[in-house]
């Protein structure tokens, strides 16, 4: 038998439980259906007392062992929460996690579960991602840890981690198909009606980039600038002479306001416009390209998949597949 033990504390996400939960009794199921002699796995949803515990939705779980009872713990799935990134997060937890986790054979954390693990001494030196809007907070946090933004997951040894929320169902599955292989956790990934293994990384799911401004005039101009225009030039030394800054203080500025160079700000506004034309227009690639400002087809395929992950045909598919799911 497989533990899994899910660590509940006062504003969890209710759903980085829920769905990893799914997932692991969904496999026992699978198992079952297959006559698979494999292990199965056994949910212990810990908290420091028995006492019911409520979410940040307002949804109480009522756990079925304490956190000092737990033995032979296979996999720790630490879910996230509004508490886990503020002063309010439980430290009794993390130094339980400081002194216990180690025991386990793999850790992991969902979505802002990481913020505990990295607070627990768990992710030092280590590659892990959390929910893309709060990347930047944990890095800024723990600059001992790599933050990467944008996979689903990621493992780094016996360290798991996950994007927000409902990648916690990409994680576990993969868990599955670990221990179990990918039989059963196709099995479950069809009963559950999501992919075995979803493409692209949590770009496709990001705010967009024009939601942030600059500070000061020129910077927001330029900004202006290439959101209204960009099929235009929109190279450097024409930025930086439109807006009347040099190209080098122009350069300066805009990092240190936007958060990257105005290159970079470029392909990533651009790519977002022909994001939106695929979600909602028929029109082909080579319009797309136009528009955006790419001089070929294959110029818009590099900077597409280089930033969503996908090819643009992809995409289009994928978010025309899930419109026709959508009642009207």
């Amino acid at each position: 038998m497989r533990v899994v033990a899910i660590p509940l504390f006062e504003g969890f996400q209710p759903l980085d439980v829920a769905g990893p939960h799914e997932v692991f009794i969904g496999a026992n199921s699978a198992m079952d259906q297959l006559e698979h002699r494999g292990a199965r796995y056994k949910i212990a949803l810990a908290a420091s007392s028995e006492e019911a515990v409520t979410s940040e939705s307002g949804m109480s779980v009522l756990p079925t062992c304490t956190l000092d009872s737990l033995v032979d713990v296979d996999t720790l799935l630490v879910p996230g929460g509004q508490t886990t990134r503020t002063s309010a997060r439980d430290e009794e937890l993390i130094e339980w996690l400081r002194s216990h986790a180690s025991n386990a054979t793999r850790i992991s954390s969902v979505c802002t579960g990481t913020f505990l693990l990295a607070a627990a001494g768990l992710c030092t030196g280590r590659r892990v991602t959390t929910h893309w809007a709060y990347a930047a907070r944990l890095a800024v946090m723990h600059p001992d840890v790599s933050v990467d933004p944008d996979p689903i997951f990621i493992r780094d040894g016996e360290l798991w981690t996950s994007a927000g929320v409902t990648a916690g169902i990409d994680l576990a599955l993969a868990m599955v198909e670990e221990d179990c292989g990918s039989s059963i956790a196709q099995l479950v990934a069809r009963h559950l009606v999501v992919y075995l293994r979803r493409p692209g990384g949590q770009s496709q799911f990001g705010t967009p980039v024009w939601s942030s401004s600059a500070e000061s005039q020129p910077i927001r101009e330029a900004c202006d600038l290439i959101h209204s225009s960009p099929d235009g030039d929109l190279s450097v030394a024409q930025l930086a002479t439109t807006v009347g800054l040099s190209e080098r203080h122009f350069t300066r500025r805009f990092r240190a306001e936007v958060g990257e160079s105005p290159a970079r700000y470029v392909d990533r506004v651009r790519v977002e416009i022909a994001r939106s034309i695929l979600e909602t227009e028929s029109v082909g690639l080579e319009a797309i390209a136009r528009r955006c400002g790419y001089h070929t087809t294959e110029s818009l395929r590099r900077a597409f998949h280089r930033r969503i992950g996908l090819s643009p045909g992809a995409y289009r598919r994928q978010t025309s597949a899930v419109r026709e799911r959508v009642p009207t």
